[in-house]
């Protein structure tokens, strides 16, 4: 049997021929005098070693492209003229071109030729450093319109990131067009998974080991339903936030939506015994908010976020909120939680102080392996989905000690952990403000790399696709269940309640 990476490089010899389009090589070619501009933007990117496909188009008034890539040998794999602005690259052939080039850096060369007057232009050479840490396989998101008031054209899709195969979890016109929130996974396989189906007949679907179930996390308690919520390491627990949202509007018209909490609390919900546990140090506080709880990875610790009601003890209205929007700061705290006996610490921890630093934290998220914590930054308030300032940054942790706080200037928010912990996925409104798209970042010492845009088959697809991604979440299994099984959890049982 020969090598599999001599199996490999004939493999890329075969494809090398057929990837060369019908057009002959570019002739006096000259140095464009205008910036390299393709969607997405691959420049100069760390790339999974097994990402799907890169495909990429060029932007601007150009009617034919050349393509050449490189080893870090300078060895040529391959070169590719045709017609258009399109770089669709082969699966069979990416795919052995990751595992022969792991660890190195290739180099790419785009030429194109204006459609004007048929003068063909290089631009600047860019490269793609080919990583050895894989990213999880499989991502859900939520596909919804990125507007406040459509609700009802909304589905739930499991995407594997190694290719574009897709299937979908949930799909509301099966649903009778009512609104879901987003799957959130967990355990170190994905084996645990819930995501909420609103309205009449609706409830949390609940997914543990492969056993569906459709529930009520209410008790009689809480003031709200649940939220918010993140998965213990055992599977027994989650832990989310109670939330009464109210929405409001801006008069300056570069910011649009704003979301407040006008009562939110923490709990935890036994699922083994069908319980809510209530914390008394968080709960039912009306002089403050919590929100956007998660577990630690060892599950010892509850991380969230909470701020002062501004409005003192006194429920407040939506125009209240809205006129103290500034004063609404949320800090990152924690709570201990013993997942043998199900109880809570008797004090908080504030581990980023809003109030002094003067910014607002919300989704914190551990990585598994317990080294860093990523949330999101903003000026104010608890929505930062549509405030363009919005940002990732990272506590770098050491037990339970805080060993520094990196800031990103990358816009970002709904953002999960790869289970190796060397990626995050996060969706961001980078492109045009609108519409939310899934980005991978690799984990560095000082930060992220520069992000990656999750790849499509048709690289035209994010100009034509009119729905927002939300709430990326990474698994390394699919889940087994899809869009039939909910219809029919749905239909024909009833939610089981909680105490």
């Amino acid at each position: 049997m020969k090598p599999r990476h001599h199996i490999c490089s004939l493999l890329l010899l075969i494809l090398q021929l057929s990837w060369v389009g019908c057009m002959r090589a570019p002739h006096d070619v000259v140095p464009s005098s205008e910036p390299l501009v393709i969607y997405p933007d691959y420049q100069n990117v760390t790339v999974p070693c097994n990402i799907a496909p890169l495909n990429f188009m060029l932007r601007g008034d150009y009617d034919a492209i050349a393509f050449q890539l490189k080893d870090s040998s300078g060895n040529m794999l391959f070169s590719f003229c045709d017609k258009g602005t399109k770089m669709i690259f082969d699966e069979y052939a990416w795919q052995g071109m990751m595992q022969s080039y792991t660890g190195q850096q290739l180099t790419a060369t785009l030429m194109a030729r204006r459609a004007g007057d048929g003068q063909w232009v290089q631009f600047p050479d860019f490269g793609w450093t080919i990583s050895s840490d894989k990213i999880d396989p499989f991502i859900t998101y939520r596909l919804i319109e990125p507007g406040y008031e459509v609700w009802d054209n909304v589905c739930i899709e499991e995407r594997c990131t190694e290719n574009f195969a897709s299937r979908l979890l949930a799909d509301g016109r099966q649903l009778g067009n009512r609104c879901m929130n987003c799957h959130t996974h967990g355990g170190d396989r994905g084996q645990y998974s819930f995501f909420y189906l609103r309205g009449e007949g609706g409830g949390t679907i609940l997914n543990r080991e492969g056993k569906l179930r459709k529930v009520t996390l209410r008790s009689p308690q809480m003031h709200g339903g649940t939220v918010y919520g993140d998965w213990h390491p055992s599977g027994r627990y989650a832990v989310f936030s109670t939330n009464v949202i109210i929405p409001a509007f801006h008069a300056d018209s570069h910011r649009r939506l704003e979301v407040y909490d006008t009562e939110s609390d923490l709990c935890v919900a036994d699922f083994d015994r069908d319980t809510i546990l209530l914390c008394p140090l968080v709960t039912n506080t009306a002089t403050s908010y919590e929100t956007f709880p998660a577990f630690s990875a060892d599950g010892r610790w509850i991380y969230f976020c909470t701020a002062d009601n501004p409005c003192g003890d006194t429920l407040p209205s939506a125009t209240e909120l809205r006129d103290k929007i500034h004063d609404l700061h949320y800090s990152l705290c924690r709570l201990a939680f013993d997942a043998e006996t199900g109880t809570f610490g008797n004090q908080i921890d504030t581990i980023y102080n809003a109030r002094l630093e003067g910014h607002s934290v919300s989704f914190p998220k551990c990585s598994p392996n317990g080294q860093y914590l990523c949330f999101t930054l903003s000026d104010s308030g608890t929505f930062p989905i549509w405030h363009r300032e919005a940002r990732l940054g990272f506590l770098r942790l050491a037990g339970d000690d805080i060993v520094a706080c990196i800031p990103t200037d990358e816009n970002g928010t709904y953002h999960s952990w790869s289970h190796n912990s060397r990626w995050i996925a996060f969706a961001s409104k980078r492109t045009d403000g609108q519409y939310g798209r899934v980005y991978f970042a690799h984990v560095e010492d000082n930060g992220l790399s520069k992000p990656l845009t999750l790849p499509q088959a048709d690289p035209e697809m994010d100009d034509w696709n009119l729905l927002s991604y939300n709430i990326p979440d990474l698994s390394t299994e699919p889940v087994a269940f899809d869009q039939n099984d909910v219809k029919t959890l749905f239909e024909q049982v009833s939610a089981a309640p909680f105490r």
